[in-house]
């Protein structure tokens, strides 16, 4: 039930028409503790209208880091529910580095716990957004970047060697 659920989410936004809807709304759900990776749909919509560059960055990283401050919230609200778990290595490292560590939350698999667990030890909320923020859009820009000039580069290099 819920695979065709998301086959149906994907499906609807995928329309062209709503490109930086569809754009914002994947990279929202991707970056709470859902399995949804939001590059696909960044590149996509680069990759057809490359005039919204800079647009799809924008509200990718807007929507991925939303997505982080709603993990933020959810630590911060279950603090209490798991007491014992502070003393755990994350939280000895959370809290060494601080907000600093939310440059990380970009990662796949660790990104969107991390972001967690920020909450949950109730970092500065508006240092922890910042860096949150900026690592996750280096990480659409770098990410775009790349796969552009990958498929890009192999598009040329097949016109010219095999056309």
């Amino acid at each position: 039930m819920i695979e065709s659920f998301i086959q149906w989410l994907l499906s609807v936004l995928a329309v062209p028409e709503i490109g930086l809807t569809s754009v914002f709304l994947i990279s929202l759900i991707s970056a709470t503790l859902l399995p949804l990776g939001s590059e696909p749909a960044v590149f996509a919509v680069v990759k057809a209208n490359p005039d919204l560059f800079w647009p799809v960055i924008l509200v990718a990283t807007l929507g991925n880091t939303l997505g982080g401050v709603i993990d933020y919230g959810m630590g911060y609200a279950a603090k209490k529910a798991f007491h014992s778990e502070r003393q755990t290595a994350w939280f000895r490292w959370l809290e060494r580095f601080g907000p600093k560590t939310m440059l990380l939350a970009w990662l796949p698999g660790i990104g969107d716990p991390i972001c967690t667990l920020a909450g949950w030890l109730r970092l500065p909320f508006w240092p922890s957004v910042a860096y949150m923020a900026l690592g996750k859009f280096l990480r659409y820009l770098t990410m775009t970047w790349m796969l552009l000039s990958l498929t890009d580069g192999f598009g040329h290099w097949l016109a010219t060697h095999m056309g």
